[in-house]
């Protein structure tokens, strides 16, 4: 008579992929659902991001005026009020933001912001894929141009744990499935990475 047993080291193993498999993922928002609640605020055009070169014009005053490119920090830096947040806003808010500062130094001070360049949208891609790295990607770029881009997902990713991290006020985390990218169901296809963001696949 053969006995037919699993070792406790086997089980163990067992145990823990399994446990591995049903892992919670943290918190997340459904690409769906993010595309949704994005559609309600009203749109303030092009965010300015790290590279981007920007040129900051203040009507009368040329000595206050300056032309930089956004530091790795997010940063420019202005006359008088020294170091401004830029990476993340819309040229209208930079401007307000510069307008609202410089009021100790100029009375009813006049602001455009001009972004004169932007730099190319390179996506990190990590996680289970064939070739992890950073992607140089065309502008207007989706999560499956990244996909390709790093030659496709491995045979241990989870198809329904497809991340994307963007840094707003604080780190979201946009949730998709292969499935829904590939055939375009629900908004997941709509989704256009911005300068800054990273798809990791789990």
């Amino acid at each position: 008579m053969v006995s037919v047993g699993i070792s406790n080291h086997a089980l163990w193993l067992g145990l823990l992929i399994a446990a591995a498999a049903c892992a919670p993922v943290g918190p997340y928002i459904w690409v769906d659902d993010y595309i949704a609640a994005a559609e309600k605020e009203p749109s303030q055009g092009y965010r300015i991001a790290v590279g981007d070169v920007v040129a900051v014009r203040v009507f009368g005053h040329d000595d206050l005026s300056v032309r930089q490119r956004v530091l790795d920090d997010g940063k420019l830096s202005v006359p008088f009020i020294k170091e401004v947040q830029a990476a993340g806003l819309a040229r209208q808010a930079l401007a307000e933001q510069i307008r609202v500062q410089l009021k100790d130094y100029v009375n009813a001070p006049v602001v455009t912001i001009t972004v004169e360049e932007t730099r190319p949208l390179t996506v990190p891609v990590l996680g289970e894929v064939a070739h992890p790295g950073h992607y140089t990607l065309e502008k207007g770029s989706g999560v499956l141009e990244a996909l390709a881009s790093a030659g496709g997902l491995t045979d241990y990713a989870h198809s329904d744990r497809i991340f994307v991290l963007r840094r707003q006020s604080a780190v979201v985390r946009i949730r998709a499935t292969f499935a829904a990218l590939s055939r375009g169901q629900g908004r997941a296809s709509a989704l256009r990475l911005q300068p800054g963001d990273c798809v990791i696949v789990e």
